[in-house]
This record gives structure tokens, sequence and C-alpha cells, in this order.
């Protein structure tokens, strides 16, 4: 049986800031299989974010990709001019934000957004664009949503605010979305039901998913493999549940027992 070739693949990626330190992320390489949710986990400054942001290109700008290879559906992203990764974005690979208050334009409606999405792509235009724009929202299970399609940011709750980056990143109905701590700003009943449509859209649409998150419950219930970083570097990787019944690397059994309700457990009782 041939195993298909990976959607995503990154080759020893080093990214450092000016300076004598050490680098943020070094020599990392992961790979994200097509239909896969990989998870990669860590605590804040291990890198995990970082990795994410470079294969689109969307690193601070002090930040330097100094060693590497990134590739996306067999192409080499490294280097690409900003006009051609920003046909990646959003065709190629959705990003869903951790904050979406700042990565929504507070002064433009919320269907417009996703209409945008489509038009800068080609996809779609005009009223066509709109209504597709409503259909998403009706797809991330946004109430009423031809009324809160021309709804501005601020009107909408947090949950909400984040159902919206979900439907901007699947509007092109891209093969890969990389979810960036999607839950970190949300209260416990909303981040189960975002991670619950997070489980389905991926279903629905097909898609592969990089999912960063530093909580391990969060691994647990949506991610096929993870990818464990702290100080920059991968520490462990493998299918979650091997990973959660016997934990290698002591930085792993750190973050697992702090997950609440695990202290005490045996392993693999997450």
């Amino acid at each position: 049986m041939t195993t298909a070739p990976p959607l995503l693949q990154i080759e020893h990626l080093t990214i450092a800031f000016p300076g004598p330190a050490a680098p943020v992320v070094d020599d990392v390489s992961l790979s994200v299989a097509p239909g896969e949710t990989l998870g990669v986990v860590g605590e804040s400054g291990s890198g995990k974010s970082l990795t994410a942001l470079s294969v689109v290109g969307l690193l601070p700008t002090a930040a330097r990709l100094t060693t590497g290879r990134i590739c996306f559906q067999g192409r080499e992203l490294t280097g690409l001019p900003e006009r051609e990764l920003r046909a990646v974005r959003g065709a190629g690979i959705g990003v869903i934000f951790q904050e979406p208050m700042t990565a929504l334009d507070p002064v433009m409606r919320v269907g417009d957004q996703i209409a945008e999405a489509l038009e800068v792509h080609g996809r779609l235009g005009g009223r066509a664009a709109r209504e597709r724009a409503v259909e998403l929202l009706r797809a991330v299970r946004i109430p009423d949503p031809e009324r809160r399609s021309r709804d501005f940011p601020h009107q909408l709750s947090g949950g909400m605010r984040q159902r919206v980056m979900i439907a901007i990143a699947l509007a092109c109905r891209p093969p890969l979305v990389i979810a960036d701590e999607p839950t970190t700003a949300l209260d416990v009943t909303v981040q189960a039901q975002v991670l619950d449509l997070l489980r389905e859209l991926r279903h629905d649409y097909g898609l592969s998913l990089l999912l960063i998150t530093h909580d391990f419950g969060v691994i647990a219930e949506t991610a096929d493999r993870v990818v464990v970083m702290h100080h920059g570097r991968v520490v462990e990787e493998g299918p979650v549940r091997r990973v959660l019944r016997a934990p290698a690397d002591p930085y792993t059994r750190q973050l697992l027992a702090a997950v609440p309700g695990r202290a005490g457990r045996p392993a693999g009782g997450l």
C-alpha cells in the first residue's frame, strides 16, 4: 500500500531574532498528512506559533528564518515572493488567529470580510460572494446569519467572532487550515463548542488541520498526532493515544500533569 505524500512538510526549520540569543525555533521538522489533524503543544515561548506562522510568511518583522524548508503540496514556500505567498494564504492555507478582535477589521461588516476573502482569490464576486458569506456563517453555526452578516465585529460575542474567523479561513475551501490557539480567549463552554465545530468542519470539508495550543486537553479531544515543543525544539512526537498513555519526555509528562483532573491518574486516563 502506498502512503500519500505529506500535504505540509517542514524540515529543519530554524528561526532567530537579531542578537546573540538562541534561536526561538531550533531545527524543527514536522509534517501534516492529507485529512490529518496535527496538534503542536507547548507553553508560551516554546516556538509553536512562530513555526505555524512561518508557513504562511507571517513572521514578526524582526524574525528571520535562517535555515530549513517548508513545502506545501510539493511546492517549496521558503523564499517565495510576498505576492505568491498571498495567493497561497486563504486559497491553499487558511489561518484562524488567536484573537479575532485583532485579526478582524473593526470598521468592516463581517459578511463583507468573508466576501472579500472570496473576491481576493477570484472565487466569487459581488452578490454571489455576499450570499456565500451568509452560507458560511450558517455553516459555522451563527444564528440568524443574514442579519449577523451586517454586524461589525464589536457587535458579536467572542465566540461568534471566532466563528467568523473560521468562516473566513474556510471561504476558499483550502486543503489546510492553521488554527493558532483558537480557543484561548474563550470561556470553557464556548471552547468546547468551537472544538466541536472544528472537528465537524474538518470532516465536512475534508480538511487537514495544524492546531497550535498550550492545552493538552485540546490535543486529546481533537488531534490525531501531536508534536511537543519546548524551548524552540521538538522534544516528542507521535500518535496522540500513544503519547497520552506513555509520554517519553519529562516535559511532556509535566504538561500532562497540568491538565485539570489528571494529577495522580495513570497514563492514558485523560
